[in-house]
């Protein structure tokens, strides 16, 4: 089982957005990444015949879209052993420094990367 670490009321709040977007639709990920405004977005994995996204690309491509020019954090639900190359590219492409987080469904952090 996944040590509970503590987290900051804010990356808290984007674990749970992620997890809530995975559970509304069923998806492989949720994710859920906050901009250097504090605003927040959430989306889950694309997976369509002519466009397929990680949850963590779609949750970057929401953010860019609205208008967002970095990043402080990205949260990702996943049953995969690590966080996706082309989903930390993602918000690589935005902030170098941004903190990327890999949860369990439960909600349990397990990966931290800073």
């Amino acid at each position: 089982m996944a040590e509970q670490r503590e987290l900051d009321p804010e990356d808290a709040k984007i674990v749970t957005l992620a997890r809530s977007a995975r559970a509304r639709t069923g998806a492989a990920e949720g994710a859920a990444v906050r901009d250097t405004d504090g605003r927040t977005y959430s989306a889950c994995t694309v997976a369509l015949p002519s466009l397929r996204l990680t949850a963590v690309q779609a949750a970057v491509a929401a953010a860019v879209a609205s208008g967002a020019e970095g990043l402080e954090a990205a949260a990702v639900v996943t049953g995969a052993d690590a966080v996706d190359a082309d989903s930390l590219a993602a918000v690589r492409d935005l902030t170098n420094t941004a903190t990327v987080l890999r949860a369990d469904a439960a909600g349990a952090v397990l990966e931290v990367l800073r």
